[in-house]
């Protein structure tokens, strides 16, 4: 079992079923969602560009999936989510736009948010304790000889490359893209989104997605709204800090244990 925090849109939100429709799956129930005809892009064509993150259903990453610690237990995590998303007020996104990063797809915000890198980073720091060391395979597969330093270090302290200042916000539409339908592949997408791109998304939530065994579909397990102080505030006014809400987290613990 791996566990992923991310964010995703809430299950009626017409940004996820926009997304879900061209995916091709619906990872809030698991049901598989047809392929739309899309001006001249086939539904053959569309599932095999979305045959990888169909996997992983429409997100966008906050602390990649991990296997849970030896010290911990499901309810534990959860217990931590949700106290931990009690002190977060949601964040809104500046407009999403269809992006092309490296081979592939995604949709990222227009403009820099200085609030989502900082709930970014807290996360990952914040639930580094419920995640497992990787083991060989996990480290192979990150292709650890074709970082550069950073991605490397990244890598090794915290199990994923692309965080702090590496993180960038993405929700993946595509897998790899040929080069000669780049241009081609990018219209399509900004015509299909279009519709649900026009608004502000906010972050309100922190989703926890479960892999069930190695290459199954990821799903839905858990929405954990954010309710509290504004992103990096306490009641108190002072940074939030994988320290200062140990005492609380403990107690959360502890009851969820009972």
């Amino acid at each position: 079992m791996r566990y992923g925090i991310y964010f995703t849109p809430s299950a009626h939100d017409p940004l996820l079923r926009v997304a879900a429709n061209w995916l091709g799956r619906n990872a809030f129930n698991g049901m598989v969602v047809r392929t739309p005809v899309i001006g001249s892009v086939s539904p053959e064509e569309v599932s095999a560009l979305t045959a990888e993150p169909r996997r992983y259903g429409f997100h966008a990453t906050l602390k990649a999936p991990f296997r849970l610690h030896e010290d911990y237990e499901e309810h534990h995590l959860l217990a931590s989510m949700m106290h931990f998303a009690s002190a977060y007020q949601s964040v809104q996104l500046p407009r999403l736009k269809v992006s092309q990063i490296g081979p592939f797809f995604a949709l990222v915000p227009s403009e820099p948010c200085a609030e989502l890198q900082q709930l970014a980073n807290d996360v990952v720091v914040h639930f580094e304790r419920f995640r497992a060391p990787l083991n060989e395979q996990e480290m192979a597969k990150r292709k650890p000889e074709k970082l550069d330093a950073i991605h490397r270090a990244n890598l090794d302290q915290w199990g994923y490359p692309y965080v702090f200042e590496q993180f960038r916000f993405h929700m993946t539409l595509t897998g790899a893209v040929p080069e000669e339908k780049q241009a081609h592949v990018r219209t399509v997408l900004e015509e299909f989104f279009a519709p649900v791109l026009s608004e502000p998304v906010k972050i309100t939530n922190l989703a926890l997605f479960t892999e069930a065994e190695s290459g199954v579909p990821f799903e839905v397990h858990s929405l954990h709204p954010l309710t509290g102080k504004p992103v990096g505030q306490t009641s108190a006014g002072k940074p939030v800090t994988a320290q200062n809400m140990n005492s609380v987290e403990k107690q959360a613990v502890k009851l969820a244990a009972e």
